[in-house]
């Protein structure tokens, strides 16, 4: 990490709130009002300066940029089930908010658990989306089927396991202020893509009271989405995507295997990959103008 003053200006974008599929969401918007809108929807464990590269960029070339706070994120609603943070209403969440923005369609982007998100709206909600871009974040199809296959994806994604566990999750993440987010953090490429005053901010925003659980707790819903997915006998649930998407991947990923990125066209038809080989899992803190360009090329082409 590094200690230098990040150049993004948080006066370029307004704070506001919405009320949407019963929970009020925090976020923040930037660029011209009757520009196309762009969703952006952040990961683990962020909030919404994970885009404070790509919101100028975005607004810059004329689009109307919202980067909310995930439910259950820094200054976003905290719902207090598990139960509340299942896929169905995370993804009601970004219809929601998009419909508060008084668009119908918006040009939907998301990286790492905003990437999950964002595929589950392009297969559940395409009335919903003009055009799909996913930032190292794997088809939820492709991804079930080769942790069934694969030792090392199996070895990669031992968090995901961890996070079923109660209480021990939010204790390991409090050692020693937080210092598992700075680790996180640190498995870039740039070793300069995370100042010291972005990791700060990300600590902060998971400190906030309920947020951590609450971010953990989008793993244990999911996690129990797939028990019972394979104690009930179901199989492979159809994710078809019929909208034209991105997926823009950093092959130096500590936590996905590149061959996430392979096969996929079994369930999307209009599809575009776009590896990153010096960029990490934080693909748009490592490569940030090329992934800048290559979500403007993708909108306007």
């Amino acid at each position: 990490m590094t200690s230098q003053t990040p150049t993004f200006d948080e006066q370029a974008v307004t704070h506001e709130r919405a009320t949407v599929n019963g929970v009020g969401l925090h976020y923040v918007i930037a660029g011209p009002a009757d520009g196309d809108l762009v969703v952006l929807l952040h990961g683990f464990p962020e909030f919404w300066y994970s885009w404070h590269n790509q919101l100028p960029s975005l607004a810059d070339a004329g689009y109307r940029v919202v980067a909310p706070d995930l439910r259950g994120y820094n200054r976003s609603e905290k719902p207090p089930n598990v139960a509340d943070y299942r896929v169905d209403e995370l993804v009601a969440d970004v219809a929601g908010l998009i419909e508060h923005c008084g668009r119908e369609r918006a040009h939907v982007v998301g990286h790492d658990w905003g990437g999950l998100i964002a595929w589950h709206v392009g297969s559940d909600r395409p009335e919903v989306v003009d055009r799909l871009a996913v930032l190292n974040a794997p088809h939820p199809t492709s991804y079930e089927r080769l942790l069934r296959s694969s030792p090392t994806q199996i070895a990669k994604s031992w968090y995901v396991f961890y996070f079923q566990l109660p209480v021990l999750p939010e204790l390991g993440f409090r050692l020693n202020d937080y210092a598992a987010v700075e680790s996180i953090l640190g498995e870039t490429v740039r070793p300069d893509a995370f100042t010291d005053e972005d990791v700060e901010r990300y600590k902060s925003a998971l400190a906030t009271p309920g947020a951590l659980t609450a971010a953990v707790n989008y793993y244990r819903a999911l996690g129990r989405q797939r028990a019972r997915s394979m104690l009930t006998g179901g199989g492979e649930p159809d994710r078809s995507v019929d909208v034209p998407t991105l997926l823009l991947w950093g092959e130096r990923d500590f936590a996905l295997d590149t061959e996430l990125t392979e096969g996929l066209d079994e369930w999307v038809d209009d599809l575009r990959v776009e590896r990153i080989p010096d960029a990490s899992h934080w693909v748009q803190f490592d490569a940030p103008e090329r992934v800048d360009g290559a979500l403007v090329d993708f909108f306007t082409d």
